[in-house]
């Protein structure tokens, strides 16, 4: 097989849909199909009136998931087989591939600024009118921290909601049976010619898994019957990983406001005037999420898990839902430490990261003291400096390795204004959310 770093062409070949499967079909240049499936269980027949937001909810589907395939030549040339999108589509996936895919070149040593042109047929969308969706909200739910919190806070206002997550994982739905709500386990089955155009010297590397598993629930809401998606993607991810070459690069750019903001646009004028797509923690920084969480979620505290090693498709997993060595694992050990009695903490994770020095370069990433942020799914460095100074003074902590290391070592070198954790406690007024989700901003504030 050819090397695929020499195709010339990426193809979107075609997409279907039939008895609640997606079938979304790829290739390069002239070679094999690559077939990618997605299932949306027990399926009902779709509403008449909902047929051109479906058709146009497919299509993108289609075209955002490309993404994961594109990746791994890289070709000069994009191809669309069949009808071209309208000129709207073609600038939100222009934008989506360059900056989802700003990680994985920069780790590749590529350039993509001026190679990705999705073609179009140069027309605009007709801004369509409402489906008459049902009051209701689908919550993605990840397994961590972040979704606990806005599960609860939806129940705690009392509307209607169901859980949603994509592909299998046992510690997702162990999550899932503890919210108590409705569950909606979606499956993606990814080519299996992907992981032989890896073998053959493919390139790899991060993709924007948010806006592929966004692109799929637009469609779940249409199928299943929901007008409102709302994630639970907070402030902090719309702060750059790092700079290069004067671009931004950001691990987390499809859970940022600028790509929330270019999709629910996108759904006002190609799907329903009635259909949602937001954020519910979109005003908080990850320091009040976990603040939020350490309060809201007790329920979880023996179930979930943000450490990503619990969700990789190869590799070993960890054996007790935290690995203890990722960015994920300590930046949830120093965000919660400081709204979490000690012994609660420690009982979760198992150990205590901030008394081994073996951590050191972890937490000194999390800081960005001599290293940038790490390309993983965490807050900023100004709030693991606020939760790290906020420990430094605290009997319990304070004579932890790092923690120790922290006040001797890095605080001398830190303006002392710029150390407060208030400011990073604070809502802000940036956000998407209907009128039905906002009373959940004062449960997540802790205001009700």
């Amino acid at each position: 097989m050819t090397d695929p770093r020499q195709f010339r062409r990426f193809r979107f070949v075609r997409h279907a849909y039939a008895e609640g499967v997606a079938e979304l079909v790829y290739a390069f240049d002239d070679g094999e199909e690559l077939i990618e499936r997605i299932t949306f269980p027990a399926a009902p027949a779709l509403p008449a009136g909902r047929e051109a937001a479906f058709a146009a909810a497919l299509q993108l589907l289609h075209l955002i998931v490309g993404v994961s395939y594109y990746k791994a030549g890289v070709p000069e040339q994009i191809v669309i087989e069949g009808d071209l999108p309208d000129q709207d589509t073609a600038e939100l996936l222009d934008d989506l591939y360059l900056h989802g895919l700003a990680e994985f070149a920069y780790r590749n040593g590529l350039d993509l600024r001026g190679r990705i042109r999705f073609p179009h047929n140069g027309r605009r969308a007709a801004v369509p009118p409402a489906l008459g969706l049902a009051s209701r909200t689908l919550v993605p739910l990840g397994g961590g921290k972040d979704s606990l919190v806005s599960v609860e806070a939806i129940r705690q206002i009392g509307v209607e909601a169901s859980v949603v997550w994509v592909s299998h994982s046992p510690l997702i739905e162990a999550c899932a049976e503890r919210t108590g709500l409705p569950q909606l386990h979606l499956q993606r089955e990814l080519a299996p010619g992907l992981f032989e155009l890896n073998r053959l010297g493919g390139w790899n590397g991060h993709v924007p898994v948010t806006a592929i598993n966004s692109a799929i629930l637009l469609l779940a809401a249409l199928i299943y019957d929901y007008d409102t998606i709302a994630f639970s993607n907070e402030r902090s991810a719309s702060a750059a990983t790092l700079e290069y070459e004067g671009q931004a690069v950001n691990h987390q750019w499809s859970k940022g406001y600028a790509f929330e903001q270019g999709l629910q646009h996108w759904v006002r004028q190609h799907l329903a005037a009635d259909l949602s797509y937001c954020s519910l923690l979109r005003p908080y920084a990850e320091l009040a999420v976990t603040r939020a969480f350490a309060r809201l979620g007790s329920a979880y505290f023996d179930v979930f898990s943000s450490c990503n090693r619990n969700f990789r498709i190869l590799g070993p997993r960890p054996a007790d839902r935290w690995c203890g060595q990722c960015p994920k694992c300590h930046f949830v050990f120093l965000a919660l430490a400081p709204f979490m009695p000690k012994p609660r903490l420690l009982t979760i994770f198992g150990r205590n990261l901030l008394d081994d020095e073996s951590q050191t370069a972890g937490f000194d990433a999390l800081l960005e003291y001599h290293d940038h942020k790490p390309f993983e799914c965490v807050g900023e460095g100004g709030e693991a400096r606020a939760a790290m100074h906020a420990l430094g003074q605290r009997p319990e902590w304070r004579e932890d390795a790092l923690v120790a290391r922290f006040v001797s070592e890095i605080l001398p070198q830190l303006d002392p204004a710029g150390l407060a954790m208030e400011p990073w406690l604070q809502a802000s007024s940036e956000h998407q959310l209907p009128a039905r989700l906002l009373p959940a901003l004062a449960v997540i504030q802790g205001q009700s």
